[in-house]
């Protein structure tokens, strides 16, 4: 069905409308008030066919809960718990009536987050732009002066230990064969949390021999269990089913130290070992998100994510084609780190500190300023969704990414709205002081 939009022009008997009650100079009441939520209803009204069905839930309040999930960087379920007890939450969501019901379960996040998609994503993040735009929070010319940079968004993963994967293959084995019925010899499920608590406690100990053995055990297990089901399922119907499971399981048994792409999670095959020269953290599992920000007030043009593990050289001219698309303005300078050197564009002005000689002071003040973008990427982790991405699959990070860069425009939209407020207050204050002073002059 099509979904329709919160409808409150019939007043209430004994309720007030939330107009009269809220404070129209609070910062998410004018930024509700700015935001042009039909220009979103025409854009995802496609998603959705004519038909028999439970009517769906109206676009502004989806779009709005995804905005102040963004903004906080909070989960499904702390969403939609503070969306009750915050009226002003409710009034950007499009309600004029205090609402005092959850609006939708947490897990329809999940499922409205799939079917928007990156491209859906894209044009939330492109809103944000434009809202930036309007309130003068970034100005036209800073769009054709950027600075990128690559940082690493973390998959929600246990840290990868041998013991614990074979375990967790176990785990999964076991857990699909009861599923479909599939007896098996031995289920190995005791001996499995006793030979890995046992390697934890030798490891701890620095017993690196006995460690090995019980992590042997494990791998052993699996193994078995592995070569079990394979021979139980062979020409059965439901065999097209464990196959991923199996293929994954053999991947794992037949890794070694030193090879390339590695599994290191069960739930999140696809995630990448990457190094960033880090003190405190030498290796990072997830996924490399290319930044691009305006060189002078730091708003997030594009947030990409990348498969692979490339070479930052190799992500810098998809990063700023991403950017101009997402803008539609295009980019003129680009000012990057010394990581970024081998880079193949040549259609942009691209500033690399120590490779420019000769450059003027202005220019050299220009190159300092790429370190802005370091306080910010902190920002995005600690304010954001970037520190740890708990979203599922390649999907889930683009999707993520993209989020990341809609939450940091919006908090710089209402930092913008706050101080604009203070200033005008001020202001008044300052005018109406000054004509009490110039009355008591000419008495």
């Amino acid at each position: 069905m099509i979904p329709s939009k919160t409808n409150h022009s019939q007043g209430r008997l004994f309720q007030q409308r939330l107009t009269e009650q809220l404070n129209p100079n609070h910062k998410l009441y004018r930024l509700a008030n700015m935001i042009d939520w039909d220009s979103f209803e025409k854009s995802f009204s496609s998603l959705y066919k004519k038909g028999p069905g439970q009517p769906p839930k109206p676009i502004r309040l989806m779009v709005g809960l995804i905005m102040l999930q963004s903004i906080h960087g909070f989960s499904d379920e702390e969403v939609i718990f503070s969306w009750v007890e915050n009226p002003y939450w409710q009034y950007f969501c499009g309600y004029d009536y205090l609402q005092w019901d959850f609006p939708i379960d947490p897990s329809s996040m999940t499922r409205w987050r799939n079917r928007l998609g990156k491209e859906g994503m894209e044009t939330i993040l492109t809103a944000t732009i434009n809202l930036a735009l309007e309130t003068k929070t970034v100005k036209k010319q800073s769009l054709k002066k950027v600075i990128v940079d690559t940082t690493v968004m973390p998959k929600n993963i246990a840290y990868p230990i041998d013991a614990r994967l074979y375990a967790k293959g176990c785990e999964k084995v076991v857990k699909m064969a009861k599923k479909y019925g599939v007896p098996l010899r031995q289920t190995y499920t005791q001996l499995t949390k006793r030979a890995v608590r046992k390697r934890g406690q030798y490891a701890h100990a620095r017993q690196m021999k006995r460690a090995k053995r019980e992590e042997r055990k494990v791998k052993t297990f699996l193994r078995r269990l592995e070569s079990d089901v394979r021979r139980k399922i062979k020409g059965k119907t439901f065999e097209k089913d464990f196959m991923p499971l199996l293929e994954m399981v053999n991947r794992l048994l037949n890794q070694k130290r030193g090879d390339k792409n590695k599994l290191y999670s069960l739930h999140e095959p696809d995630i990448e070992c990457i190094s960033k020269g880090k003190a405190h953290k030498k290796y990072e599992f997830g996924k490399k998100v290319s930044i691009v920000i305006s060189h002078k007030e730091g708003l997030c043009l594009s947030s990409q994510a990348f498969h692979g593990n490339p070479y930052d050289g190799h992500t810098l001219e998809t990063s700023l084609e991403h950017a101009e698309r997402i803008t539609k303005h295009e980019i003129r300078e680009v000012y990057v780190d010394r990581g970024y050197r081998g880079h193949e564009e040549k259609n942009k002005k691209v500033f690399i500190p120590g490779q420019k000689k000769g450059l003027s002071l202005w220019f050299k003040k220009q190159l300092k300023r790429r370190q802005a973008i370091e306080p910010l990427i902190g920002h995005m982790k600690q304010e954001g969704k970037l520190g740890r991405n708990y979203l599922k699959g390649k999907l889930g990070d683009e999707i993520n990414a993209l989020l990341t860069g809609t939450g940091h425009n919006l908090r710089m939209i209402l930092r913008k709205l706050r101080i604009f407020f203070i200033q005008f207050c001020g202001k008044l204050i300052f005018c109406y002081r000054t004509k009490i002073f110039l009355k008591s002059i000419k008495i």
